[in-house]
């Protein structure tokens, strides 16, 4: 079985990461379909890989974390990249 290119959580940084800028489509994706109203475990079904029947707390645990993370990105860390692009 092939190992995740993600981590379970997110890192925890004030500042943009090699993390966050390897896994924007995986933020772009949560956060449009939290913004669409889709259900949760679809998501991270379909976004991450992970069946919500077999492992519910690390699915739950892996959306809500990328979520969250999606969420400080299109509030602070878009900041970082603008400043990046201008150098």
């Amino acid at each position: 079985m092939k190992e995740p290119d993600f981590l379970d959580l997110p890192p925890d940084s004030t500042e943009l990461t090699d993390y966050d800028r390897a896994h924007m489509k995986e933020y772009a994706r949560v956060h449009d379909a939290a913004a669409d109203g889709a259900d949760w475990r679809e998501a991270v079904k379909v976004i991450f890989g992970i069946d919500p029947a077999a492992e519910p707390e690390r699915a739950k645990r892996v959306h809500d974390s990328h979520l969250a993370r999606a969420r400080w990105m299109t509030e602070h860390g878009y900041r970082q990249l603008l400043r990046e692009g201008h150098r």
